[in-house]
């Protein structure tokens, strides 16, 4: 059995870019987010926006697994998904487990609430996700597991330079291809392409600009003035980021 590289994610935190780079590594067979089926198709816990659901895929938690694993004994497996889509069954999973390379990528709430407000102001807080990350986080580490912890915005700041330094921790070597972004975007994207706009049609991975860093709080603020319940999320998650952001590799 092939190793499976597992990034656990909080939705807006520049995970579909992450997959990009690792899909065009070349080296990894790469799934999308397989898991949203068991959260929002089998168990229906709310409907998703801009989700066209393929009828092929497995929907439910045993049935993605055993897909994974299946897809693993040919090569090794990389897959992006959400914790809140898996917590707290994925900790009992004794069949999962021990093929698991785990990370969990982060972004300032601050910007992630505010980037998914604007798409879909009905999220819910769970799905902010990030007190879904930390409890997942918290558990592997408890349990011995190591777990690798990624900040979106080193990988803006020094792409390369943060790449190499994820990959070692996660054993595998560099890859210059990674960031050499092909004109196709992958198939599997077409399911949620509301959502992949601007990394869809991107090259890489852009610099966090002056500007971009400056208007942060001040676009929050602005939403939020439609949208009050931003605030009470991002008081709710933060100190769930706060946590994760001291157990940064970088």
């Amino acid at each position: 059995m092939n190793r499976i590289y597992a990034l656990w994610s909080h939705p807006r935190s520049m995970s579909t870019a992450m997959e990009r780079v690792m899909r065009e590594r070349g080296d990894l067979d790469c799934a999308h987010e397989p898991f949203m089926y068991d959260y929002y198709v089998h168990r229906a816990i709310r409907q998703m926006p801009h989700f066209d659901i393929r009828p092929d895929h497995p929907v439910s938690y045993p049935a993605i697994r055993d897909h994974l694993l299946a897809r693993a004994t040919k090569g090794p497996v990389f897959f992006k998904d959400m914790s809140y889509y898996v917590m707290p069954h994925i900790l009992e999973d004794q069949a999962f487990a021990p093929h698991l390379v785990n990370a969990f990528l982060i972004r300032d709430p601050l910007a992630s609430i505010t980037s998914y407000y604007r798409l879909d102001p009905g999220v819910s807080r769970e799905e902010i996700g990030l007190e879904a990350q930390w409890r997942h986080f918290s558990a592997l580490k408890a349990a011995g597991q190591q777990a690798v912890v990624l900040r979106a915005e080193a990988v803006r700041e020094d792409t390369r330079g943060t790449m190499a330094r994820f990959w070692q921790a996660v054993g595998l070597s560099f890859s210059e291809r990674a960031f050499i972004w092909q004109d196709e975007k992958p198939k599997d994207w077409d399911q949620v392409g509301g959502w992949h706009g601007d990394v869809s049609a991107s090259k890489g991975i852009r610099p966090i600009s002056a500007d971009e860093a400056a208007e942060t709080r001040t676009k929050f603020d602005a939403l939020a003035q439609n949208h009050p319940r931003m605030k009470h999320d991002l008081a709710h998650h933060l100190p769930f980021y706060q946590r994760l952001l001291a157990e940064a590799l970088c």
